[in-house]
């Protein structure tokens, strides 16, 4: 019988695997007994790769930066792509076939019909929240001058230690969006205090300095570099997750207005940017407000200027050194 709801095949020579993707929103891939998925293929990475569920319904493959890299429908993925119904999976020498009934067959990324999967990531509770986004600089440029396996090792590296230094800052969400990664905060009834979000600022300033390293693991044409958006405010949230590992997913306003932010530090020639709200909560920490500027900011979808407070990745850094 088959699994309700989207589920990948494997075959093997003792007969057919099948893995429901249905529960979580997010399944890791690799030789490792810590996966979700353990292939016992001496050609994949102890942590490959991960499929992720969108909160549109949408699931994503992500390569990890595994040597042997990650391939759908014979192309190696670079940056997350888009899964549709009956795509084939290759990770070394092991492919699958994911299938999910509501995915478009052209990969448009439909949202899914069926309520028992709608259910997962339904939107129930309005929550105050921070959401930073953290996007890499001259990606297109990149791709450009870089063979594609160096392109996929090192960018889905990038992917893997983003996710693990959002996770270790202690975020309650982690999304991969093309060549950016967002990641979301989820506060108490008490509001936010300084010490809430003073891990969001580590989490930043370590970021930025992986990113600047990666030229040192991989023969890139330029070292990389990253902007990043920071905003805090009231969205709708819901749990994705189960038992005791909640996955909190967010959409609204206050998301979309962190991914404008991070597109303002491009115009602004500086490296972060953050909302109102977060400034004010941010200046309850001493010294804070000496190492941000306002700007108002033309943001699209906004009619009107917006305020933003921004700064430089080594000003943060001092800031952050100081702290400690």
């Amino acid at each position: 019988m088959q699994p309700q709801g989207p589920y990948v095949i494997l075959n093997t020579e003792s007969g057919t695997r099948q893995l429901s993707l249905v529960g979580l929103n997010c399944w890791t891939v690799g030789r490792s007994d810590d996966n979700n998925l353990v292939l016992p293929d001496r050609w994949i990475s102890r942590n490959h790769a991960m499929i992720q569920m969108m909160e549109t319904g949408e699931f994503y493959l992500i390569d990890l930066g595994s040597r042997n890299g990650s391939f759908v429908n014979g192309r190696r993925v670079s940056v997350p792509v888009t899964l549709a119904d009956g795509d084939q999976l290759t990770f070394g020498k092991t492919e699958l076939q994911f299938f999910c009934s509501t995915a478009s067959r052209s990969g448009s990324g439909e949202t899914f019909a069926d309520t028992d999967i709608t259910a997962t990531a339904t939107l129930h509770l309005r929550r105050l929240i921070s959401v930073m986004v953290v996007d890499i600089r001259d990606f297109t440029v990149l791709t450009r001058q870089l063979d594609e396996t160096v392109l996929s090792e090192s960018i889905g590296t990038w992917f893997r230690c983003a996710g693990e230094i959002i996770s270790r800052y202690g975020s309650g969400v982690d999304k991969y969006i093309g060549d950016a990664v967002m990641a979301v905060w989820v506060h108490g009834a008490d509001g936010v205090q300084p010490e809430d979000l003073l891990p969001i600022l580590h989490a930043m300033d370590e970021l930025a300095k992986m990113t600047a390293q990666l030229h040192k693991r991989f023969p890139l044409p330029f070292p990389l570099r990253v902007g990043a958006g920071l905003n805090t405010g009231y969205a709708m949230v819901g749990n994705t997750g189960t038992g005791s590992h909640p996955d909190y997913t967010a959409i609204g306003d206050t998301v979309n207005a962190a991914f404008r932010f991070e597109s303002s530090t491009k115009q602004l020639g500086l490296d972060v940017a953050v909302g109102e709200t977060t400034y004010e909560y941010l200046t309850k920490m001493p010294g804070i407000a000496s190492i941000f500027h306002r700007y108002k900011v033309n943001l699209k979808g906004y009619e009107m200027p917006t305020v933003t407070h921004a700064t430089t990745f080594s000003n943060l850094d001092q800031f952050i050194h100081r702290q400690t």
